[in-house]
């Protein structure tokens, strides 16, 4: 006898997206779609005959939307959700709600393109299936208020003399499954003056944006989607864009990123790897490296590159993690200084930055 299959159940309204989501997973030998409706209700009497392991859960439907289908299921059945959106702005606040209420994931959904885009596109949403099997789902408490920001002027023109200091600190993240809810954690503790941040979290293309602009109405620091040559300064947070590989790079005193197309690395497209290794090679001891929960080793490796390179780094423990995946990899190659639950992972960067 082999390993189970993966159960899943597909939620939409779409007959297409049913149908193509149902081609990509089962083209998995390790999934199996027990199911697909059209509608919440219909959905409902699928779980009765039979319970799945993972929903793929549309947001947009008829009848009663997915939010509201997602909070019976959380408070009566928690069951692990993977969010399918599309990428419309409003569909992404939506998707963001949903993260807060205890879904697991997000994937595009599958839209039809070259057969690399599919290939890849598959590879995603797959490993997401798999990810969100394994999850470990959590009861969300609310999040706590924030100060008023400083506007981003006044950071801008204190940071400038920091940054003439080639001991500056800059702070790397990498994040997979159940890392939108760990960054927010992480990030809404940081003081306004917090060392510059670089994240990379496994997210679809144009996502990243509305994630980068929600953590930005929520934290003391500013987040934003990172572009090309933007500084690394202090109470700044750079999210890596979708589809894009983000780099620390640095000339002279200053710190700044870089964003690149390429290959898939470790499965991902923004890699954890990517941009723990550019850490390395080009911030060595300055830098505090930083593994959240997430399936799969994406950033193992560069961790371990960055801690030989003197650099600081910390690891989620298994306890808090949604899915112990990368930080276990992490600490197994033996690239982790610290291994600590989620809410101290933010004093413990300020004290390693210091």
């Amino acid at each position: 006898m082999g390993t189970p299959k993966i159960r899943v159940l597909i939620v939409d309204d779409s007959a297409v997206v049913r149908q193509t989501l149902t081609e990509v997973l089962s083209s998995d030998s390790e999934i199996e779609v027990i199911g697909t409706a059209c509608d919440p209700f219909v959905a409902a009497d699928r779980i009765a005959e039979q319970v799945p392991d993972v929903i793929t859960l549309d947001i947009e439907m008829p009848r009663m939307d997915g939010l509201t289908f997602l909070k019976k299921i959380m408070s009566q059945h928690p069951i692990p959700v993977v969010i399918c959106s599309s990428l419309a702005d409003e569909g992404a606040q939506s998707t963001f709600r949903a993260l807060e209420y205890g879904a697991v994931e997000i994937i595009t959904k599958p839209r039809l393109g070259t057969k690399q885009f599919l290939e890849d596109s598959r590879t995603s949403i797959c490993d997401t299936v798999k990810a969100a099997a394994s999850a470990r789902l959590h009861v969300l408490r609310p999040s706590h208020t924030v100060e008023p920001k400083l506007n981003a002027d006044c950071i801008l023109s204190q940071a400038t003399h920091a940054m003439a200091e080639t001991t500056e600190k800059v702070v790397v993240i990498g994040a997979s499954t159940g890392g939108t809810e760990a960054l927010k954690t992480v990030l809404e503790a940081f003081p306004a003056d917090t060392p510059g941040i670089v994240i990379v979290q496994h997210m679809p293309e144009l996502f990243t944006r509305a994630f980068a602009n929600r953590l930005d109405s929520l934290c003391a620091i500013t987040v934003k989607e990172a572009e090309t040559n933007d500084t690394v300064i202090r109470g700044r947070a750079l999210i890596a864009p979708g589809n894009h590989h983000l780099l620390l790079k640095r000339s002279g005193a200053r710190y700044y990123v870089e964003i690149k197309d390429g290959p898939l690395v470790c499965r991902h497209r923004p890699s954890v790897d990517v941009l723990f290794r550019s850490a390395a090679r080009y911030a060595g001891q300055n830098a505090v490296g930083v593994i959240l929960t997430g399936m799969g080793d994406d950033g193992a490796r560069g961790m371990l590159e960055m801690k030989q390179a003197g650099a600081t780094t910390i690891a989620q423990d298994e306890a808090t993690c949604v899915v112990f995946g990368m930080p276990k990899e992490a600490i197994k190659l033996g690239g982790v200084d610290k291994t600590l639950p989620l809410h101290f992972v933010s004093s413990a960067i300020l004290t390693y930055a210091r």
